[in-house]
């Protein structure tokens, strides 16, 4: 009995005093907004290359991670936030969530400050491009000729009503690239020309998916023909030998994709070496494998590219002065507007610009016959104005007491967000009659 004692004994001890298997093994908690491809494989190669790092992925949408780091500022449990949507970077840094840190010069000399005029790296050092990135739109080859559908080349073809229930694209408020897909076609057309072009865009989508991924999912497989996308999809899919084009519009615009390390986390020595390595050759070379097709920030590397991939340090390549801090100024009143004006109102949407469609097509047809039909065109006007009408100007949707509102004051959300939904089924039931009238008007 004395001699069971003193082995128990013994082995609390052992137990007590031996370093558990967690504290052996120093982690790396990562919150990345990427697809599982591309955070596997840098996974993976970080392990290998720091021995003894055990690397934990914790996959969020960027908005939700935005609103993670927030909630968990007190006590931060990840230490490294990786994305796309450099705007979000931005909001992070005003509300103090990131580290500022100041890394080699060996990785930095090889890096140009800016590609055109946007910044690479946030000039205080608080996140730090890894790759570039523009939006565009891919498509799938075959199903373009099975539709006899000519493959679209700016963001204004993707209102051509040929389009109607061919296109796919993801909602904003899941995803941080289509966010900025959103503002670059605001900023490219103007606020009140931007969203009319959304809208009707919004009204030929065949699908508004919740997550980035499902787009190219979506137009790999031949559920839709083309999909509104961040240009590494397009890349990977080419790479990968599957029938599918990607083109740039000629107003896009080209921003990084960042990492940073998240103020206070628990293993700070790990997110910088982390950083470090997202920048060393090893890191950049990794971006071109065909499974992540992104694009180094490392102009020298680009020797190294594959054939299909373009350089966008060379080309001639943009048309968007992207404003980052009007973005991120706005951002979610642009999301919350397009989920309550398109997303949420889908089908309306969609319904309202059919009957435009078929409006327009028996106008201009009544017209070719040498009939004057005055009254059907001034319904058409009026149906498309409906259809395009927004419920807040610029300005407003910049203004710093609407935008606190949303993360601080549920109540004026929620009654802002209500107002937006009536707008919209108002608008859109409106619309569809008027356009019905015009369309019996013309025949």
């Amino acid at each position: 009995m004395r001699a069971l004692l003193q082995i128990a004994i013994l082995s609390l001890i052992v137990a007590l005093t031996a370093p558990s298997a967690r504290a052996a093994t120093k982690e790396l908690v990562i919150l990345t907004s990427f697809p599982k491809e591309l955070f596997e494989a840098y996974k993976k190669a970080f392990e290998g290359a720091r021995p003894g790092v055990h690397v934990v992925i914790k996959p969020q949408q960027t908005n939700a991670a935005i609103t993670y780091l927030r909630e968990t500022r007190a006590k931060p449990d990840a230490d490294v936030f990786w994305a796309s949507a450099v705007d979000a970077f931005q909001v992070l840094k005003a509300d103090a969530l990131l580290e500022k840190l100041t890394l080699p010069e060996r990785l930095l000399k090889r890096i140009p400050k800016t590609i055109g005029t946007f910044p690479l790296h946030d000039p205080d050092g608080h996140y730090f491009g890894f790759a570039v990135s523009g939006y565009g739109l891919m498509w799938n080859t075959r199903y373009l000729a099975l539709h006899k559908l000519s493959a679209p080349k700016e963001w204004t073809d993707l209102a051509d009503a040929r389009y109607h229930g061919h296109l796919v694209i993801s909602a904003p408020s899941r995803s941080g690239t289509t966010h900025l897909t959103v503002e670059v076609i605001l900023q490219a057309y103007g606020w009140e020309k931007g969203w009319a072009l959304l809208l009707r865009m919004g009204g030929n989508m065949g699908s508004i998916t919740e997550r980035s991924f499902g787009v190219p999912e979506a137009v790999i497989s031949g559920q839709y023909g083309i999909g509104v996308v961040i240009d590494f999809f397009g890349l990977s899919a080419l790479a990968s030998g599957h029938p599918i084009g990607f083109a740039y519009p000629s107003l896009t615009s080209v921003v990084p994709a960042s990492v940073a390390v998240v103020r206070g986390g628990p293993n700070g020595e790990n997110a910088r070496a982390f950083v470090e390595y997202l920048l060393s050759d090893e890191g950049q070379l990794r971006l071109f494998s065909p499974e992540i097709g992104r694009l180094p920030v490392v102009p020298d590397l680009y020797a190294k590219a594959p054939a299909s991939y373009p350089n966008l340090f060379t080309m001639k390549l943009g048309g968007v002065s992207f404003d980052a801090r009007l973005s991120s100024s706005r951002r979610n009143v642009v999301n919350s507007l397009y989920d309550h004006l398109i997303t949420f109102r889908h089908g309306e949407l969609k319904t309202a610009w059919a009957a435009i469609v078929s409006a327009e097509n028996a106008v201009a047809k009544a017209k070719a016959a040498g009939k004057s039909v005055p009254q059907a065109e001034n319904a058409l006007a009026e149906a498309t104005k409906l259809a395009t009408a927004m419920p807040m100007d610029a300005a407003r949707a910049s203004d710093k007491e609407v935008n606190a509102a949303f993360k601080d004051k549920p109540d004026v959300k929620s009654k802002l967000e209500t107002e937006w939904d009536t707008f919209a089924k108002t608008n859109y039931a409106r619309a569809r009659d008027l356009a019905e009238r015009a369309l019996a008007g013309a025949q």
